[in-house]
């Protein structure tokens, strides 16, 4: 049977944030901690506005980061102190300049590179260069 599409395999990489749910974004004033946007939110928005490929927030229910205290997502209420996850996407000179440009959000803060692969699919006969996004796309 004929293979109908091909894999291309091109090198990324992965950036793991651990941060507090609770953790916000901007200077640290009475005010402005209670209208100040969190943090993995800004994370988030910030690696889109920098072109990353994939950013995403990941909430946890129960878990630890940077040594400190277990902790667990109550049924009545939340807590801010919490892990959240961000995972970002990209080349890695991508996320090391995302690292290096946005050092003040992320200072102190728990983070981990992994090697990944991506793989672009595209139909056989069709070279990659000349696929379109829709051909390219690929849905879980």
């Amino acid at each position: 049977m004929p293979h109908t599409h091909h894999v291309t395999p091109s090198e990324i990489g992965m950036l793991r944030i651990y941060l507090r749910r609770g953790d916000k974004s901007g200077p640290r004033t009475a005010r402005s901690l209670w209208g100040a946007k969190p943090l993995y939110r800004e994370l988030v928005q910030t690696a889109k506005a920098d072109g990353l490929m994939n950013a995403v927030a990941h909430p946890t229910q129960y878990g630890y980061s940077n040594h400190g205290p277990v902790r667990e997502d109550g049924s009545e209420t939340v807590d801010p102190q919490l892990t959240v996850c961000v995972e970002v996407i990209g080349h890695r000179e991508q996320l090391e300049q995302f690292c290096r440009r946005h050092g003040d959000l992320l200072g102190g803060k728990v983070i981990v590179y992994k090697h990944l692969e991506h793989w672009s699919i595209t139909p056989a006969g069709l070279a990659h260069e000349d696929a379109t996004p829709q051909e390219l796309a690929v849905t879980p």
